[in-house]
Parts: structure tokens; sequence; C-alpha cells
């Protein structure tokens, strides 16, 4: 279950230095929380970030190793030396690569670039030095975006006669290459340490030809916001200045992976239209190609080298999702119940894996590995979840490790084939040890929550707030809810809107919500703001991000309840193996299972009044219909739909007897059944004697025309006004639509006259008169 979590906390001395600050810069002490939170706690500071710009660039001497640099640089063009660059496959390793390309250009030396393909493995080798030397034969050697972890390769160079600058910003490890070094994690008078890759060289850059340089600023925003470092500090006002550029007069080599835009170029639109075709290059095994769409100045290439770049990321689109339902296949086969997950295929594109990986992270909130096999190793991408640093867990399972790199959420490493289990039994270990269940509990932060109609100044200084990133996460709000009217926006749509007493809300693909927002269940609808304009009025607007309930509540889901339960019963029957226990018995096996792990069990209650038998599971909340997370995290299901995705759980408990098991992913399954408490009380109440089925039919015969609704639960609504219980109308309107004496149309109940039909025709009349007999 995804958890709630106050992005702030303050004390009274905090809030009065709040609402001191908030005076002082003249904003609302909404605003000023979330500034004060995220560590803009001065005026200068206030002034500073909600002001972006380059004039609060910072001095790149100020950082170890930039001027001794700028020296050997200018010795290099001074005495006409040969000087090679060597960069990375990814859009922050081939941006870093184009501004020191164009930064050595200006300074008057033509630099010999060389971008690595992703099958050549990450940072410098060996074998690409050798080639280097062989092309060119370089007299001073650069990196960008890779170097700090290659010592031994850093040493060769200079044993085969060339000086080197390694710029780079990865995690420093604990032996450094005996070279000049830029980077800002070295510990300097550089006060910020989170530039990207091509920040860094941004820097270099700008401590080379001054304020020139900052007509790379694109790049380095680009890759700002690819590498998913921070937007805060410098890196705002270096991603700000770059979103002015792009909207001002985009390069051409950027037009034409931009595209349409209606709203401008945003960190948003960068990081999910850009940054992905830049990065597909380097997937699909050609990053040169990026590479030189970047520093062409010839426009059918630049043309060419664009339309090829898009092409790329479609069939990367493909590739990946191929890749994902191959790895999802191997994961339910062998199970995610560890605290880390890992798998390897021979097949796998390496390119992709890391995609892939951060994928299956997200989904089952723990760290996963992909691996890729090529010959007696795997080279592998770790990706992780915000609570677990999965550089410090490689770096303490080292001994079953060729090699690693990376950074808290996202490393590579190379394991050899045999020691991929031991390395998996490390890992598991490692993480279980260093932390708690809570670190994988999906949490969502919330700056406020909502009591009152949103205000639109706040509204507006959210918008002022932007470029949102990593670090710097869009502000989400809640409001605490009960019934909520909601439709989707048009007939077939998906998409809801969704209206409450405070603002106006979107709900994208939130059709499959509709039953639980509409009800009175007690929900947290948890959302982002802007500022829309229609017709000439500014309205603030929401859009819903995550909704959160508990099942436990609202007496009108009990309708829902009801419908899904004929739904299922109408449905051919699901052959699966039962296994019928005591109550007593039922709770010694939860307990069981529990403690073997917390992943994978599956508890599940045809009605809510079930749940009071088993206060030992208070802890799980209660989900409806469907789990409220897909990491198979161990759960109480109410009332699951038919179609239901169970997949990946492998212990099936149902807490009562259910009226039937018509859910397709039990076909075939064992499941555990509480003999003892019936799950279908709820027919007792239901009317079938045959005169009541008639009123009722006649009744829809009668009013059909005011009836509006695709489904028997739908149409209930209205049953009231009819004067029928809501269960009997919906039990009734069931098995009149399988006798087919009813139908629905266009959005509408047909009924048919003149059809005669035997009620014990129908399964379902059939099997609820059974079950009220035994119930």
């Amino acid at each position: 279950m995804k958890k709630l979590v106050p992005e702030y906390s303050f004390s009274a001395e905090q809030l009065n230095t709040v609402s001191a600050l908030a005076t002082q810069t003249g904003l609302t002490e909404q605003i000023t929380r979330i500034l004060y939170a995220r560590g803009v706690d001065t005026v200068e500071k206030i002034r500073k970030f909600m002001q972006p710009s380059r004039k609060n660039f910072l001095s790149p001497f100020l950082m170890q190793g930039m001027k001794e640099a700028v020296e050997l640089i200018t010795s290099a063009r001074d005495e006409g030396k040969t000087v090679a660059v060597f960069g990375d496959y990814d859009a922050d390793g081939i941006c870093a690569a184009a501004i020191m390309y164009h930064a050595l250009k200006e300074f008057g030396i033509s630099a010999r670039v060389y971008v690595p393909e992703r099958a050549d493995g990450y940072g410098l080798s060996i074998e690409a030095v050798d080639r280097i030397f062989d092309e060119c034969n370089p007299e001073l050697f650069i990196t960008v975006d890779c170097g700090i972890s290659c010592a031994k390769e850093t040493q060769y160079i200079y044993e085969l006669g060339s000086d080197v600058i390694v710029t780079d910003h990865h995690e420093l490890p604990e032996v450094l290459p005996d070279c000049i070094i830029v980077n800002p994690k070295l510990q300097d008078d550089y006060p910020y340490d989170n530039l990207c890759g091509a920040g860094v060289a941004f820097k270099l850059a700008c401590a080379l030809i001054g304020e020139k340089a900052y007509d790379y600023l694109d790049f380095a925003t680009l890759a700002t916001v690819a590498d998913s470092v921070p937007l805060m500090g410098e890196n705002r006002d270096i991603v700000t200045e770059g979103l002015k550029m792009f909207n001002r007069s985009v390069r051409p080599c950027f037009a034409g992976l931009i595209g349409k835009t209606y709203d401008g170029v945003t960190a948003t639109s960068l990081a999910f239209n850009v940054a992905p075709r830049v990065n597909a290059a380097g997937r699909m095994g050609d990053a040169y190609a990026a590479f030189r769409l970047f520093v062409s100045e010839d426009e059918t290439e630049i043309y060419d080298l664009s339309v090829k770049l898009c092409l790329y990321n479609t069939q990367r689109q493909k590739c990946c999702d191929e890749l994902y339902l191959s790895a999802k296949k191997k994961l339910n086969e062998k199970g995610a119940y560890g605290n880390v997950i890992m798998l390897w295929d021979e097949e796998w594109n390496a390119g992709f894996i890391g995609i892939v990986a951060a994928r299956i992270a997200e989904e089952y909130n723990r760290p996963t590995l992909l691996f890729v096999q090529n010959g007696d190793t795997l080279k592998g991408s770790a990706r992780s979840i915000e609570s677990i640093n999965i550089f410090t867990a490689l770096k303490n399972c080292a001994q079953y490790i060729e090699e690693f790199g990376g950074h808290a959420q996202a490393a590579g490493v190379n394991v050899r084939v045999e020691n991929f289990d031991a390395l998996e039994r490390a890992l598991n270990q490692e993480i279980g040890e260093k932390y708690t269940e809570e670190d994988f509990e999906p949490k969502i932060y919330i700056s406020e929550e909502i009591f009152d109609r949103f205000p639109e100044k706040f509204a507006r200084e959210l918008m002022i707030m932007e470029p949102y990133g990593v670090g710097h996460r869009r502000p989400l709000f809640c409001i605490s809810t009960g019934a909520c009217s909601a439709k989707p926006y048009k007939e077939a749509s998906p998409h809801l809107s969704v209206k409450s007493d405070y603002l106006e809300l979107t709900y994208f693909s939130g059709l499959k919500h509709l039953k639980i927002i509409q009800s009175d269940v007690e929900k947290k609808m948890v959302f982002d703001v802007s500022v829309s304009n229609y017709k000439g009025r500014d309205y603030v607007k929401g859009i819903i991000r995550e909704l959160l309930y508990d099942g436990k509540t609202g007496a009108s889901v009990t309708r829902s309840i009801f419908a899904n339960m004929m739904n299922r019963s109408s449905l051919e029957e699901v052959a699966c193996q039962k296994r019928v226990l005591s109550t007593q018995e039922i709770r010694r096996l939860i307990a069981e299972k529990r403690a073997e792990c917390n992943y994978g069990l599956c508890m599940i209650a045809s009605d809510r009044r079930t749940l009071r038998f088993y206060e030992e599971l208070s802890e799980f909340g209660c989900d409806l219909f469907t789990p409220a997370s897909r990491n198979i995290a161990n759960t109480v299901l109410v009332s699951p739909t038919p179609d239901v995705d169970l997949s990946g759980y492998r212990d099936f408990i149902f807490l009562d007897t259910p009226a039937d098991y018509n859910i397709a992913c039990l076909q075939g399954k064992t499941v555990f059944v509480n003999g003892e408490i019936s799950g279908y009380k709820i027919l007792r109440r239901v009317n079938t004697e045959r005169e009541h089925m008639l009123e009722i039919f006649s009744a829809l015969r009668r009013e059909v025309n005011l009836l509006n609704g695709n489904t028997a639960e739908e149409l209930a609504y209205s049953c009231r006004a009819l004067g029928f219980d809501e269960c009997d109308f919906i039990f009734a309107l069931t098995v009149f639509l399988q006798l087919g004496l009813v139908a629905f149309e266009n959005g509408r109940l047909t009924v048919y006259r003149g059809v005669k039909a035997d009620l014990f025709q129908s399964t379902v009349y059939r099997k609820v008169c059974e079950l009220k007999e035994e119930a």
C-alpha cells in the first residue's frame, strides 16, 4: 500500500521564520514553506531561486583542477598539439562531447572526438585507447562524463605519450587517476557538486572562452534534465537559461527532435521527448550519429540524422516493450519475493536493460538489476528506489563483482556467470540488513493538504518555481473527500473530469477508479496544480496523480461489491484446486506465509464484513476490486474483479467461502478457503420470487426511456425511484441480461417484448437460489 508522507514538518520557531520570509519576499506562506523545506531558507536564496539566471553562475575556477586544465589546453593550442576528446554514449556524454568540441573549436583547437558505443562498455578501455592512438596519436587526451574510475587506463594513456585531463561528475572511487581531474565531487571550493557530465564540460568551456560558452547552454540543459541530476542550485540556473534558448530560437539540430510544441519547450518535454531520441542512438549502437547531429552545419545532414534518431527511438520503444515482457515472464516464473530483483538473458540487448530495469524497479518498488550475457560475463544495469543506495550495496558486495560504477540510484555492473547467484544472495542479505520494511513502502510526498479553495496566487507561484525535476519535484497536494462527482470527458474516454469542493480535477486514465471516486469510501486524491485559461478566464486546475482510499469505509460501495458478485456468477466457472480449512488453520497459514516473505500473498475476502474476524490483518488496509499497488506486497483484497491481474502472487487464501471462484488468473492454481465463514451472506436479502422479478421487469419496460447506463450497477442508481432494493434490482437485471430479455446498446437499456424465458434457465438465478439456502 502506498503511503502519504508530509514533505515537511516545522517547529513553532521555524513557522515564525517562514512567516517572516513570506512577508519580506511578498510570497504566500504556502510557497515559502515549500521553499524553506527545500533548503531555500533566506531572502537571498529565495530571490535567486525564484529568479534563476546566468547571473547566479559560479566561477569555474573555484573547481579543483580547472586552472591546471585551462593551462594545459592553452599550451596544447599554442604548441599545435593533437587533442582527442573521449565521451560517453548517453545523452549526457554526447552533449558533453558536443560542448567540448564547440568550445575547443572556438578556442582554436580542432579536436578529434570519440564517442564509444554501448558494446564497448562504459568508460575508457585499453582497446578504445589503442584505436584512438592508431588513428590520431593524441598529445592531449580529455575525457568528458567518464574517466574518474579509469586510473589504469589514464596511466596507460600517459605511458603512450599523452597528457590527460579527466572531466567527470560520477562518484569518486578509492583510487583516482593520476592526472588533472575536474570533478565537482572533489573536496574543493566549488560549493555545488551535482552538475552532470555536460555541466562540468560547460564549466570548463566557461573557463576557456568565458561567456561565449553560454551559446552551449542548450546542450548543458538537455544533459542536465536527461541525466536526472537535481534541478537545484546551479543546475536550476543552467536549465532556466537553456530553456530560454530553446524557446527563443531553437538550434537546428534540436528542431527535428522536438517537433511541434503548443506550450513551448519545458524540462518535462526535454526529458520525455528529446532525451529519449538522443539516448536511442546509443541504445541502437549508433551513438556517434547523435554527436554528428550536434556538431553538423549541413542542413541536409541535420535533417537526415534527426530522422534517423526519431526512427531509432521508435525501434527502441518496440525493443523495450519486448524486453519488458520477456523480463516479466522470467520474473513471474522465478518470483519476485526478495529484497532485490535480478534477471539475465543472453538474447537481451544491453542498450535497453537500463530502461526496463527502471520500469521494473518502479513497478515492484525494489532495486532491479538486469544483465546480458557476453561470454563468461554478465553485463548489467542496476536501478534502485529512492530509499535504497544501490551503489553502496554493490560496493559492499564487491567480492562477487568484476567491475561497477554509478550513483545511488543507478549503476552499471559486470559479474561473471558463476557469481550471479552469489551476488543475488549477498545483495538480498546486504539490503535486508541495512534497510527496513518501511524503506520498501512506496511513498508519496505531500507538500500540503488542502482544506479550502486553492488560492490562485499560490498556483501562480508554483508555476514560477519551474523547472521541476529530480531533486525539485513538482509539489503534490491532497484533499480528503467522500463521494465526488466524476464522469468521462466523452463517451469511451478513459479520462475523468472530477469535481471537488476546492477545485476541478482531471484524472488521466482514471476510468478504472470511477466506482471508488463516486462512492462514499473515504479517500485522498493526490494532485498537482497549474493555471489554465479558458475563454479568456484563468482558473486553477488539478491533475490527479494518485488515489488512496480506505476500503473499509463507506456504504454505497456495497452496491459495487454486489454487482461484481453477480458479474462473476454469470461467467464460466474457473477450475482451481480448493483446499478447505478452518478459521484457525487459515490464521496459522497466513502467519506462516507472512513470516516467510513480505511478498506474494494475496488474501481475498468476498465481503468487507469478513475482515471483522481477522483483527491481525488490520495493518493491511483493504483494497477493493484490484490491488492498489503492483509490487505484489502481501495484500488484502475484497471482491476481486474477474479480470483482475494477480500475476506474481504465489499464495491465494480466501478468508471466507466465496459465491464463486471465477477469477481468470486462478485457473489451475491451488487456493486455500475458509470453510467456516460464508462470503455470500448478502444473498439472504435478495428476493428471488418470480412475482418480484416480474415487477422489476415491468418497471424496466415502462421506464426504459428514463434509464441511462451501460451496466446493471449504473442503472441501480435510479432503482430506488422505481421502488426497488438495489441488490434485488442488480440481481434481476443480471438474470434478464443472461436470458436475453434485455440488452445494453449505446449506453441505453433495450427491453425486448414478447420474449419468453424460464428463470431457471439462467445460471445466475439457479446459483443464487442455491446459495441463499446455504447462506
